[in-house]
């Protein structure tokens, strides 16, 4: 799944790869859902090609699946492949069973988590991450004037 894409580095830092669209099929109701799925991982001494995370993400999205297993299935990969320091994953999703029958909450989502080695042992590092992938001005293409006062009209 990740061929040859692994590569040796000297860098221990938080590398993050967010807002990764994902589609799937819940495998309980039979119906679509739908959303984003964030990856961190901090290397010890690999690292894994930027492109090979939304790929592996895809991989276990178009299974028969439930939202839970998916983000432990992804965040598992990650940690055997490269043995990181550390490995999270978030996965927010829309399901249409919610929205479309049963309690029918069309603004619902559910939200998963797997935090492994320094993100599940250290509250600050979890934390830099969660706070991370909150930020949508980071984003390229995207200007936030909101709350900028040397952002304004010329």
């Amino acid at each position: 799944m990740l061929n040859n894409a692994l590569f040796t580095v000297d860098y221990s830092e938080m590398v993050i790869v967010k807002d990764i669209d994902f589609y799937s099929l819940c495998e309980h109701h039979l119906l679509p859902f739908f959303g984003k799925c964030h990856v961190a991982y901090i290397p010890s001494t690999r690292v894994i090609g930027l492109s090979k995370i939304p790929r592996l993400v895809d991989v276990f999205a178009r299974r028969l699946q439930v939202q839970e297993r998916l983000t432990n299935q992804i965040a598992d990969v990650v940690r055997d492949k490269i043995k990181p320091i550390g490995v999270a994953v978030v996965v927010e999703a829309t399901h249409l069973c919610m929205s479309m029958r049963g309690v029918e909450k069309q603004n619902s989502f559910a939200v998963t988590s797997a935090m492994h080695g320094a993100f599940r042992n250290n509250a600050r590092t979890r934390m830099e991450f969660l706070e991370l992938i909150k930020l949508r001005s980071a984003v390229p293409g995207v200007r936030e004037s909101a709350g900028y006062a040397c952002v304004g009209d010329d």
